[in-house]
């Protein structure tokens, strides 16, 4: 991530938050406490935030209302990341559908990247991803569907509190999700209200597809989604740990790799 990307990622997220601590900038944006810290005196010198203890201030003192966060990484750091196995992943993805099917594709940066390749195909498309649905309306002639809700700016998604909705009037053969993590243990997230919402779209889909790059085997998340005997297929890259996919084709789980 450029230096440039990256500090405004930084004024972004405080003025969000109105404070955030060195150590949440560091999780968010996949950098170094050290890398922060000197952006943080960079944007200080330059008025775009306060310096306080064990973090930055914002310069901001609107008080307005704020749209309550999910306790999720925003789409803009972790967009960059691991974009090459991302997309190699997306690619694998919409290669295993068939022209004329209906498939799920929930919110997140890998199942983003798909979009690039649902455009050359034929193909009816649920998601809840506002950035995708955008992309694909932009450059192919996909039918696309979009559920009903709230929009969170900063995960690029359309969440429902409401049971009914869109969704429930949508089958498909095929669910592609991203993940937090992914172990023996199941599929896990970080909010509750994602939870709720993949779920809603999971009873939807015949097969459960999960996109998890490398860095997401292995990895355990705050809250589990479902059990790995639940996901029917996983996408991952080639340098995924070999012991953890073992375990999760014990569980059934076919693995492809991009």
């Amino acid at each position: 991530m450029l230096e440039k990307q990256r500090h405004q990622l930084i004024v972004d997220l405080v003025e969000k938050a109105r404070f955030a601590s060195v150590n949440h900038l560091s999780a968010e944006l996949n950098t170094s406490e050290a890398t922060i810290r000197r952006d943080i005196n960079k944007l200080y010198e330059l008025n775009k935030l306060k310096k306080i203890r064990g973090g930055a201030e914002s310069v901001s003192n609107d008080s307005g209302i704020k749209q309550r966060a999910l306790s999720a990484s925003t789409f803009a750091s972790n967009h960059g990341m691991h974009g090459d196995k991302k997309r190699r992943i997306a690619e694998k993805a919409v290669s295993i559908c068939n022209d004329g099917e209906p498939i799920i594709v929930n919110g997140g940066t890998t199942t983003f990247m798909m979009g690039e390749f649902l455009i050359k195909r034929n193909l009816s498309v649920l998601t809840n991803s506002f950035k995708l649905a955008h992309y694909i309306a932009e450059h192919g002639d996909n039918q696309i569907t979009l559920p009903g809700g709230e929009i969170y700016r900063d995960q690029g998604i359309v969440l429902s509190s409401f049971e009914q909705d869109t969704i429930q009037y949508y089958h498909s053969n095929k669910m592609f999700m991203g993940t937090q993590g992914i172990t023996e243990l199941g599929v896990t997230e970080s909010d509750p209200l994602l939870i709720r919402a993949e779920q809603k779209m999971r009873k939807q889909a015949e097969q459960l597809i999960v996109m998890a790059d490398s860095s997401k085997i292995g990895r355990r998340g705050n809250f589990i989604l479902c059990p790995a005997e639940q996901v029917d297929i996983l996408i991952t890259d080639d340098e995924a740990d070999e012991k953890v996919l073992q375990e999760l084709r014990d569980h059934g789980v076919e693995v492809l790799i991009a």
